[in-house]
């Protein structure tokens, strides 16, 4: 999941439509009366902004949804590693059988030629485990964005916030002051109705 807070940052391109809205949208400038600054532009819109990484960092779901990617993993891993060693097992068996005259050349050729289609298998296996794991992350990272932003659908009906920018460290948001933060109060309610929805299922 570590391009999920990169998918997540992706809201921050709206910030340019609210700069383009300031600039442009602010009314026409009567002759002797001054450009309002941006502070003063800005603290007319409701923005605020959550943190990316403490959100999924203290989000239950996404934790949950972790630890069920690293099992998958580990089984896939056990499955093709168990497949690994039975290949690697027939391999030396064959080596050994040439190497004491044990087989006819024709026997020799056949066993080569199935040690051949075993590895082709093998390699074909792993490629079919690994986008199999691709595909079941993708679908898991849909599906936490998608809770959040329906969290966040209902979670702002009751504050009417006309934009809720993502933040990260690193990202293209230089500076938020600390006040439009509402990590935590997402955070609180998000978890809340997770485990809600959770304990309900038992």
């Amino acid at each position: 999941m570590k391009n999920l807070s990169l998918i997540l940052n992706g809201i921050l391109i709206l910030a340019v439509g609210v700069l383009y809205y300031l600039h442009f949208f602010t009314g026409p400038q009567k002759p002797g009366e001054t450009k309002p600054d941006s502070t003063r532009a800005i603290t007319g819109v409701p923005i605020v902004f959550i943190n990316v990484d403490t959100l999924l960092n203290n989000y239950d779901y996404y934790q949950d949804l972790r630890m069920e990617m690293e099992d998958k993993q580990a089984e896939l891993e056990a499955q093709l590693n168990s497949r690994s060693k039975t290949y690697e097992r027939n391999a030396l068996d064959y080596q050994d059988k040439v190497n004491k005259g044990l087989v006819t050349r024709r026997e020799a050729a056949e066993l080569e030629q199935a040690l051949y289609q075993e590895q082709q298998d093998l390699l074909a296996l792993r490629d079919e485990l690994a986008m199999q794991l691709a595909e079941e992350e993708q679908v898991r990272n849909r599906r936490l964005i998608d809770n959040i932003m329906v969290f966040l659908r209902d979670y702002n009906q009751n504050y009417n916030y006309q934009f809720i920018f993502s933040n990260s460290f690193g990202d293209n948001m230089l500076f938020a002051n600390d006040s439009l933060n509402i990590t935590y109060s997402v955070l609180e309610g998000i978890n809340k109705k997770y485990r809600e929805e959770k304990a309900a299922q038992k």
